[in-house]
C-alpha cells in the first residue's frame, strides 16, 4: 500500500495490488472476465469528492474505449470515460448513495465493471501499476499544496483569491 501523508491536506492511500487509469484517476481490479473501476483517493481529494453520479450508458451495453460512461458532480463536473472496450455494468448502490464512493472508494464505492471480449487479464496487465500512477501525481495540486491551503499554490489561484478578499461589497 502506497500512502501519501500530506496530499492537499489529507492522508491518501493507493493499493499497490491494483492497476490505474492515470488520465482520470481511476483504479482497476481484475474480477474473472471483468475489470472493475473506481475513483482513487487522490482523485477524490483533488475533485472535492463525489456529490452526484449519472450513468451515460445503459447497464449491459457495449461501450467503446474512451466513450464517456459516467457524469459525476464534484466541486466540478467530470465526464468519466471507459478505459477499455466491452460490456458495462454499473454499481447501482453508488448511484443511489454517492457518499459510499467517498467513504469506501476501493471496495463498495466502485463505479463500473467492463467485461472485455478479449482476455480481461491481458487488458488489465496493460494498465499502469501503482508506481506509475504515483509518479503522475507528483506534479498535481495535491503535492504542490500538501497542507491544503485555501487558494492553492498557483499564481492564478492566489490572484483570484486575493482579488476576492480585497473586494468590498456594497449593499
Amino acid at each position: 500500500m502506497a500512502v501519501i501523508e500530506k496530499f492537499l491536506g489529507r492522508r491518501v492511500s493507493l493499493p499497490d495490488n491494483l492497476r490505474y487509469f492515470v488520465k482520470q484517476g481511476l483504479w482497476a481490479r481484475l474480477d474473472d472476465s471483468a475489470i472493475i473501476f473506481g475513483f482513487s483517493e487522490p482523485a477524490l481529494t483533488l475533485s472535492g469528492g463525489i456529490q452526484d453520479l449519472n450513468f451515460l450508458a445503459e447497464d449491459g451495453e457495449t461501450v467503446e474505449q474512451g466513450q464517456s460512461v459516467l457524469f459525476a458532480i464534484t466541486g466540478k463536473i467530470l465526464y468519466i470515460d471507459s478505459p477499455v472496450q466491452g460490456i458495462i455494468r454499473f454499481n447501482v448502490e453508488a448511484k443511489t448513495d454517492p457518499a459510499i464512493i467517498n467513504q469506501d472508494p476501493y471496495a463498495r464505492g466502485w463505479l463500473f465493471a467492463v467485461t472485455t471480449a478479449i482476455s480481461a487479464a491481458r487488458v488489465y496487465q496493460n494498465l499502469p501499476e501503482c508506481a506509475a500512477y504515483l509518479q503522475s501525481l507528483q506534479g498535481s495540486e495535491g503535492f504542490k499544496n500538501p497542507e491544503g491551503l485555501k487558494g492553492g499554490v498557483s499564481g492564478i489561484c492566489k490572484a483570484v483569491y486575493s482579488g476576492i478578499r480585497m473586494q468590498k461589497i456594497n449593499q
